[in-house]
């Protein structure tokens, strides 16, 4: 029986030479050029990119030759670069889609393969569907069509390219990058051996600010970290913060579409904080409304900003593929989720670290503040929030099992505080009487099971996190 291929929150991710493999790869591949076909975009071409991982520049190879094979021009890019980069090159290369090689924040061990449609964000719910239904056709007719990289290039049909260049141009128009240049700050900025590497670096250089990067080489091994920018594995960070006398750190992820902020003091500020802050940093530093898309696991501060600034915001299960569309219906201002990716108007629909970190230090330098004084800043509107999440790993045969348990012993109180509402649309999440909520999910990209909290007091988050441990039994 072969071992059907699911797309998770953001694309298909496995573990190298178990799952992920060349001709799964291929399949992939396959599926997509015919789905371009069957839309009418094949003219368009295609855009083929990879992260720093273990051959993924030999994955990106198959696919480019999958898609030569069917007769679709490629635009492969020749080194590691950014998911975000990539998608926005699809509209400088006014491209049908993009083929991502990359598993973003997962283990060395794992790579992935994201399908970014003609309008640049992660593709929805629909177009997953029917990518998946291709590729189980695929794999049980064998119908796959290829030619040699070699014979690609020289039929024109592949083409390397180095998109780096209208993305760079592209963040020059959505903020203001000689007044950062110039700001005096001291900043460190912690690439994660990913394919971020240089980008602050760059578009910072020639003036007062001075950047100092650090896991800037490639290491498909992480070694010492996940490249998920999270308090765990940015300690590095918080100490050369520290040694340094820095003003803020900046981490990206795998791939670059995630943010993680280190303040001052090398204290991790978590997403459910940086998230309400780009939002003021809109609505109060650049005076734009729009709508707030949030993915149900991020701040309920972010209700009350938009209470404040009289700006609609909007729930979403976790996921830019449900994301992404709703910012495109609603022209939003900005959406984000708690994983640390958000997107923003006039950009792409499209998770972007880079763009979030230089948003981040355009309010640092706008408001005068460091960044412990931006939370506190943010306090002082909305009330004190806290914040904690746990990432259990367990068996996978075992998921319905604890589905099943939550469901059957799902509380009436927790903390001594009733539960008002309970909503099992992805996952199950619970909101208590005086707004603090507990959700639980399992991850979509790997077995995992996430436990989120977020209270007024960091005692009260602690406590619902271990509820919620007790919940599903691990």
């Amino acid at each position: 029986m072969v071992n059907p291929i699911k797309f998770g929150t953001d694309g298909w991710r496995g573990i190298i030479a178990e799952d992920y493999t060349f001709a799964n790869v291929r399949i992939c591949a396959q599926a997509v050029a015919d789905y371009l076909r069957a839309q009418g975009l094949a003219e368009r071409a295609l855009v083929v990119g990879y992260d720093t991982r273990f051959a993924s520049e030999d994955f990106a190879a198959a696919v480019a030759e999958v898609a030569a094979g069917n007769n679709i021009q490629t635009f492969i890019c020749e080194k590691p670069t950014p998911t975000p980069t990539i998608s926005y090159g699809i509209l400088a290369k006014k491209a049908g889609g993009a083929v991502i090689i990359t598993a973003s924040h997962n283990p060395a061990r794992w790579n992935g393969l994201k399908y970014k449609p003609d309008y640049a964000g992660s593709a929805s719910p629909e177009i997953v569907a029917e990518l998946e239904s291709r590729i189980t056709f695929i794999q049980n007719s064998g119908q796959l069509k290829q030619v040699p990289l070699a014979e690609a290039r020289e039929r024109g049909l592949v083409q390397s390219v180095d998109l780096a260049a209208p993305y760079l141009r592209h963040l020059g128009e959505m903020v203001d990058l000689e007044t950062l240049r110039q700001a005096g700050l001291k900043i460190v900025a912690d690439a994660m051996y990913g394919a971020g590497s240089g980008y602050f670096p760059t578009l910072l250089q020639g003036g007062k600010t001075q950047t100092h990067e650090i896991h800037g080489e490639r290491n498909p091994l992480f070694p010492g970290i996940q490249p998920e920018p999270i308090a765990q594995n940015l300690t590095e960070l918080g100490a050369t913060i520290r040694r340094l006398g820095a003003d803020v750190g900046l981490a990206t992820d795998g791939d670059s579409d995630r943010l993680g902020i280190v303040d001052e003091n090398g204290v991790y500020i978590d997403q459910l904080h940086v998230f309400p802050l780009l939002a003021l940093y809109l609505l109060e530093v650049r005076h734009r409304r729009g709508a707030i898309i949030k993915s149900m696991t991020t701040s309920r501060m972010l209700y009350k900003l938009g209470q404040l600034y009289q700006s609609p915001v909007y729930d979403t299960p976790v996921g830019f593929k449900y994301i992404g569309p709703k910012m495109i219906s609603e022209n939003a201002l900005i959406g984000g989720e708690e994983s640390g990716g958000y997107g923003f108007q006039g950009h792409i629909p499209e998770r972007d670290g880079i763009l979030a970190g230089l948003y981040f230090l355009d309010l640092m330098v706008n408001l005068g503040k460091r960044p412990s004084e931006l939370v506190d800043y943010l306090h002082r509107q909305v009330g004190q929030h806290h914040y904690d999440r746990l990432d259990l790993s367990f068996p996978p045969q075992e998921r319905e099992a604890m589905s099943q348990r939550i469901m059957k012993n799902s509380p009436s109180r927790l903390v001594d505080t009733p539960v008002v509402e309970m909503d099992t649309s992805d996952g199950f999440r619970f909101l208590l009487a005086d707004e603090a909520w507990l959700y639980i999910r399992f991850s979509g990209t790997e077995p995992i099971l996430r436990i989120y909290a977020e209270a007024e007091s960091s005692s009260k988050v602690e406590k619902l996190l271990a509820e919620g441990r007790k919940l599903v039994g691990l």
